[in-house]
């Protein structure tokens, strides 16, 4: 009998992360769909479910250890092994502070979300990913994090130091993650959804949900032609 790949998506309840988790699930998937706040979490996979897909809610705050710790045991209580994580969640506070004016405050809760949170998560699954044949990792990046756009004169985008910063070392994570697994057959690679309309932004991004997860999809479904240690857009590659 065939088994079914399986994928985490971090803070999937909304968003991005619901529509990544949807996308996989109409793919054969099932998805644990990771959301720290119960009456969220379980709503949004009930919502899927009624959609004939099959995703179950996972308590999952990326921030705790124990709290991922636990997710952890409970997909490898389900199954052998897990073929896809999405490594979603993300915050931004007051990121559009110039970053003379940003709270220090802001800028390590923004770390320990976006770039602690990616290194704990995998970490964490590392032994469910390594037992599968050819597991995939994505970190949802963002086109902030290139130093390369920030530095190229035409680039008119606000100067995000917290949030942006935080995406730049995701992407050195990885490159890191990715050179040591490399060998066991993982491909890693960091995707920027672009300028999306969610409530990170207070819904003024420019594109839909649905056309934000189609790289993540891409990146998260490679076959072993596929790139690793990469840093993509719809368009291709980014500059680090």
């Amino acid at each position: 009998m065939t088994r079914s790949k399986t994928a985490v998506v971090t803070g999937a309840n909304k968003g991005i992360g619901r529509e990544i988790a949807r996308r996989l699930a109409t793919m054969g998937f099932k998805v644990w769909l990771g959301a720290r706040n119960a009456e969220r979490g379980t709503v949004a996979a009930r919502e899927l479910r009624s959609e004939g897909l099959d995703v179950q809610w996972l308590e999952l705050d990326v921030t705790q250890d124990e709290s991922v710790a636990a997710a952890a045991r409970i997909v490898e209580a389900e199954g052998p092994c897990l073929d896809v994580l999405v490594n979603n969640a993300g915050i931004a506070i007051n990121y559009e502070l110039p970053p003379s004016q940003q709270h220090l405050a802001d800028v390590r809760a923004t770390y320990d979300v976006n770039v602690f949170g990616p290194i704990r998560v995998t970490q964490a699954f590392l032994p469910l990913l390594l037992a599968a044949p050819a597991a995939r990792i994505v970190m949802v990046s963002s086109s902030t994090g290139s130093i390369g756009r920030a530095l190229d004169s035409g680039n008119q985008s606000v100067n995000l130091m917290g949030y942006g910063s935080s995406k730049t070392a995701l992407n050195a994570i990885t490159v890191a993650f990715a050179r040591e697994l490399a060998p066991q057959g993982i491909k890693i690679n960091a995707a920027a959804p672009g300028y999306t309309a969610t409530d990170l932004n207070g819904f003024r991004g420019h594109r839909t949900v649905q056309q934000a997860a189609e790289i993540v999809i891409h990146l998260a479904t490679l076959d072993a032609d596929g790139p690793n240690a990469g840093y993509f857009n719809d368009d291709g590659p980014l500059p680090w």
